[in-house]
């Protein structure tokens, strides 16, 4: 009898091991294929995977909570028309214009429902939704920064709107904007 209550004992500690073997599979593979890049990059920068996918589940619970929206028509074709003056900018204006764009990216951002307090706080909210451009907003931002202090190159900015363009595109899905090359100046 003692034996048996052993052997069902071990089959239920087994049970438990499983069980939360596959839950804890399951989760990663929920949060990589969520995430994406920025999964891994999330598990670099934090250095553990528990608490790397502890932060990723709370960066989704958060944004759950916001009250996202899709952009109405007229809105869209306002951000784009107003793109369309940053890409034209860019030639008399290479600096004001990725000044312009991140002014830009940070008022559809707000149209669409994204809080915009502090900008790692604003790149982990929009990581969830669109993980795979987060990485684009970073660059763009590092750019305008480096702007900001006078020292980004015309190619520098050039490549930092292309950036802003990445997100923006991905935050309008429907209403992409038009695709025109952004020149440097020589």
């Amino acid at each position: 009898m003692s034996m048996t209550v052993g052997l069902i004992a071990a089959a239920v500690v087994v049970g438990c091991v499983l069980a939360w073997y596959f839950q804890t599979r399951q989760r990663s593979s929920h949060l990589k294929e969520r995430f994406g890049p920025e999964y891994e990059r999330t598990r670099s920068h934090v250095g553990d995977l528990r608490r790397a996918e502890a932060a990723l589940e709370a960066r989704e619970k958060r944004v759950e909570k916001f009250h996202l929206r899709p952009l109405a028509s007229d809105e869209a074709e306002r951000f784009t028309e107003v793109w369309r003056h940053i890409q034209a900018l860019f030639v008399d204006d290479p600096k004001g214009a990725t000044t312009e764009a991140d002014g830009l990216v940070n008022e559809v951002m707000t149209a669409r429902g994204y809080p915009v307090a502090d900008f790692e706080q604003r790149a982990a909210d929009i990581s969830v939704d669109h993980p795979v451009v987060v990485e684009h907003y970073r660059a763009a931002r590092a750019i305008a920064e480096r702007n900001a202090r006078g020292a980004a190159s015309t190619e520098d900015l050039r490549q930092a709107l292309i950036h802003y363009r990445a997100l923006f595109d991905d935050l309008l899905p429907h209403q992409v904007s038009e695709q025109k090359p952004v020149y440097s100046r020589r």
